[in-house]
């Protein structure tokens, strides 16, 4: 049998079926009626009464339900912490904000939501390699969200598993370059922040690092207490132990140190006022005994014995000051003579409380008067060498 042949149960009939009657095909209106009759039968209609006024209700049921279902797929309610991505035949052509947006419906524009205010997190743990070769088990935290949800959608092929090989990478870069008791005592904090900045260089868009340009942006990176491991965590304990007792006995010295320096200084200073103070004391009393002695010699000059005598009576009253003697000139007669003994006393000993008068003879007035002499002729002298 040929290709163009018809097989033996169509033969004498034409594609539709129909017998070689020389009928022709069928008629497009008759094709149309038995598409209404078959849509009456769905909705409850009779065939017979097809051909009524009633024939257009499927079509207007049909068309309403058109546009609700184009209706529905034309809108679009993007909640505030999403961002709608549009694609057109499947090529992204914008991102639309928080809001109700309205698009071509499908298959012509496609909406996807990506939630860019979520916050979401990875955790890594393992052992690493330090750089004075030891092994430490690090264990990191890091918090993530969505930046661009464009980016994260298209540049990335797994976002979340591209972030934790990237992560991975990282901590050990950082914890390869630090000391194991940098990464054990006080450089947490430090090595979290430098974690979170390399991480974010690379899966940024920085040819300088790399060209991921994931939209994936971290907000904060935390990292455990790093521990040794489990085999040598005994003797590590005994480290950390002898560490905190040296910080401890280095805290105690500088808190000893801040107690008696300030002290040592307030005593020194107050040594160097005194000595000043001295200093000024005894300077000014030279001065004033030079100055005095100058102003002496100019008087003296001007009237020798008139300053004489006025420093024979200084002198002997800077001499009997000192004295509980009472002299009484007796040559004028035996006269007797009344004195307030007591009174002459105590303008020079207050307070005293028992008074001895010695006797009057020749041998006190003989030491007097050799008193008196001696002291004048220190005064000459002192004169004689001032002229």
């Amino acid at each position: 049998m040929g290709w163009n042949e018809p097989p033996e149960d169509n033969k004498g009939k034409d594609p539709w079926g129909n017998r070689g009657n020389g009928e022709g095909p069928p008629d497009l209106d008759e094709i149309i009626r038995k598409m209404q009759k078959g849509f009456g039968g769905m909705f409850g209609n009779k065939p017979g009464r097809m051909g009524n006024g009633n024939s257009a209700f499927p079509i207007v049921i049909g068309i309403i339900l058109l546009l609700l279902w184009l209706s529905f797929d034309m809108v679009y309610l993007i909640d505030q912490q999403e961002r709608g991505v549009v694609l057109r035949f499947g090529e992204h052509v914008e991102t639309i904000n928080p809001g109700l947006n309205i698009r071509f419906p499908r298959p012509v524009e496609t909406v996807q939501k990506v939630n860019v205010g979520q916050l979401r997190s990875i955790t890594h743990k393992a052992l690493m390699l330090t750089q004075d070769e030891n092994i430490v088990d690090v264990e990191v935290a890091v918090q993530w969200r969505i930046g661009d949800a464009t980016r994260y959608l298209f540049n990335v092929y797994a976002p979340s598993a591209t972030l934790r090989q990237v992560t991975e990478s990282v901590v050990r870069e950082v914890i390869g370059k630090s000391k194991l008791d940098f990464v054990l005592t006080e450089g947490r904090s430090e090595i979290a922040e430098k974690i979170q900045t390399l991480i974010q260089q690379t899966l940024d868009d920085d040819q300088i690092h790399n060209d991921y340009a994931s939209g994936i942006y971290i907000s904060s990176v935390e990292m455990q207490p790093a521990k040794p491991p489990e085999e040598v965590k005994a003797a590590f304990d005994d480290a950390i132990k002898a560490r905190e007792d040296e910080q401890r006995e280095v805290n105690l010295a500088e808190a000893y140190r801040n107690d008696i320096l300030p002290k040592a200084r307030g005593s020194a200073a107050r040594l160097r006022e005194e000595a000043n103070g001295y200093k000024a004391r005894v300077i000014a009393k030279a001065e004033g005994e030079a100055s005095r002695f100058d102003q002496l010699l100019t008087e003296y000059q001007r009237a020798p014995e008139v300053t004489r005598e006025r420093l024979y009576l200084d002198a002997i009253e800077s001499v009997f000051s000192n004295t509980n003697k009472v002299l009484i000139d007796n040559d004028g007669g035996n006269s007797l003579m009344y004195l307030p003994i007591d009174k002459l006393i105590d303008r020079r000993q207050n307070n005293s409380s028992s008074i001895s008068i010695p006797e009057i003879n020749n041998s006190t007035t003989s030491t007097v008067q050799s008193t008196y002499d001696d002291v004048r002729q220190r005064l000459d002298n002192r004169l004689r060498g001032a002229r």
